[in-house]
């Protein structure tokens, strides 16, 4: 019997069979159970079908996190259309930017965004405009309330286009990443058993879902297995170590678990019920490591991936046959390639460097992407001759197999596991009112991680003061992304080429926010 290529058949095929059991427990001791999510996905995929709309149709979400949001992700799927996640923390100009550019046939947003949504969907032509709030109302639920429970998952190519995952570059703007059904099933499948999944799990879900971490790893995880959630549309610290004494498998960026560090009933009797905690999406202190694992007697396991891959390494989990039966945990590293993805190492040459050596990270797997929408020379561009991805990371793989990343060769800012791209904020800041030039860069930040810097220079004679700059970025642009210092100086420090020196910029504001 051929499988189904539909992800969405996967995961119900996962689905536990007492369907009565429960799901997620979610916020204000709502429950939902496992035949809630057949249904409901049967009548928000049954609207979509009511849509008519083109094969392949683009549907933007624009939402609070909710398990409504997440069941109409399964919908998406379910009905054969791609799904397109956006951050709740992008503005109108961003907005409009992304659906110009992916050309969506449907929008849902939050009612209170549905007076600026509503012209901007018009404008990009777009046909259906929803909207979904974290309370369970709005006009998408509405309207499938009147829809059969029942649905025939549309059938799908394997390498049919599933999600689209916006991720910036050094130009500014977004590149739309195409992940197809088997490039998120196979990593599923692969993280499924590499991460030991029990038929007892029960996964703390505090992240958003409007990327690969929180949509992808987290979910895919539990669902795959056919695991409960104990759901959090928010993420609190204390509420997510009270939770721990029913779960069993907590995922965060570095943020969370620094957070959760400085909550006085974190110890090891309230960690005792937990059996694996995972970090990812920005690179973890060695010290958090350390002192998570003093407090609680857990290592957390670190893991690398991406947009454009999902997960490429992980930090064993259980003792791996691969490299002599290691199972260590070790801090400031990603791990091993995962089963099925190859990585090496490269120089300038595209050449592949000795152990220990600092190069260019280049991976190939079912896991990577199809491409970036409508970019076909920019597709071409990061994919060797031979078929494999440039991260555009740099790191070196030692010589027992560990991965380790050490910078990024595209300024890239992960603060609190949110990308953030100088190049963008740059193009910003150099059309203000009397800034001559500017450049932003990454420091490292004790809660977030790193948080950028903009540093300014301002036009012979204009008034210019870092306070308007910071307040003028607020206004436009995604809270994460707006520089926790501002500072002006007379010039930016150049080489020989004329090319801005970031690293005496970085070196120069490293110690900020230092305690």
């Amino acid at each position: 019997m051929t499988t189904h290529p539909n992800f969405f058949v996967a995961l119900q095929n996962a689905f536990p069979a007492n369907k009565q059991a429960t799901a997620v427990w979610a916020e204000e001791g709502l429950t939902y159970s496992w035949q809630d999510l057949e249904d409901q996905t049967a009548r928000l995929a049954n609207l979509i079908d009511s849509l008519q709309l083109p094969p392949s149709s683009r549907i933007a979400v624009q939402v609070d996190k909710s398990v409504e949001m997440l069941m109409l992700y399964l919908a998406t799927l379910r009905a054969g259309h791609v799904f397109l996640p956006l951050n709740t923390a992008y503005q109108s100009s961003e907005v409009d930017y992304f659906l110009g550019n992916a050309t969506p046939a449907v929008v849902v947003c939050s009612p209170a965004n549905l007076g600026w949504v509503t012209p901007i969907a018009a404008q990009n032509k777009v046909a259906h405009v929803f909207t979904l709030d974290d309370k369970r109302q709005g006009s998408l639920l509405e309207s499938a309330a009147s829809m059969a429970s029942q649905h025939t998952p549309a059938r799908v190519a394997p390498d049919a286009l599933a999600v689209i995952i916006y991720t910036s570059g050094t130009t500014g703007r977004s590149k739309g990443a195409m992940l197809s059904h088997s490039n998120i099933a196979s990593n599923a499948q692969t993280l499924k058993t590499y991460w030991n999944w029990q038929a007892d799990d029960v996964l703390i879900h505090a992240l958003p879902i409007f990327h690969v971490h929180g949509l992808f790893v987290a979910i895919h995880g539990a669902l795959i297995n056919g695991s409960p959630m104990i759901w959090m549309n928010k993420f609190d610290p204390k509420r997510s170590i009270e939770h721990m004494s029913q779960g069993t498998v907590f995922m965060g960026v570095p943020t969370l678990y620094t957070r959760m560090l400085a909550e006085p009933g974190l110890n090891k009797a309230a960690t005792a019920h937990m059996r694996l905690f995972v970090s990812g999406s920005a690179p973890m202190l060695a010290e958090t490591h350390a002192a998570w694992q003093a407090a609680t007697g857990h290592a957390i396991l670190e893991r690398y991936g991406m947009s454009e891959t999902v997960m490429l390494t992980s930090n064993p989990c259980l003792p791996d046959a691969r490299f002599n039966g290691q199972s260590e945990r070790r801090g400031g590293t990603v791990g091993f390639p995962l089963p099925g993805v190859t990585l090496r190492v490269v120089d300038e040459a595209n050449q592949p460097l000795p152990a220990d050596e600092i190069g260019g990270i280049q991976v190939k797997g079912p896991n990577v992407f199809l491409g970036y929408w409508q970019m076909p020379e920019k597709t071409a561009e990061e994919f060797t001759a031979d078929g494999f991805f440039k991260t555009g990371d740099v790191g070196q793989q030692a010589a027992d197999g560990y991965v380790t990343i050490v910078g990024r060769s595209k300024d890239l800012i992960i603060s609190g596991g949110y990308n953030v791209y100088p190049a963008e904020i740059e193009s910003f800041i150099n059309n203000l009112d009397g800034v001559a030039e500017s450049a932003v860069v990454g420091v490292p930040h004790p809660d977030f991680g790193e948080v950028g810097v903009a540093v300014v220079v301002a036009k012979p004679g204009a008034s210019v003061s870092p306070e308007s700059v910071v307040q003028a970025i607020k206004s436009q642009m995604a809270n994460f992304k707006v520089p926790k210092h501002c500072v002006l100086i007379d010039t930016l420090p150049r080489n020989i080429m004329g090319k801005v020196q970031k690293n005496v910029l970085r070196d120069a504001h490293s110690h900020r926010f230092q305690k």
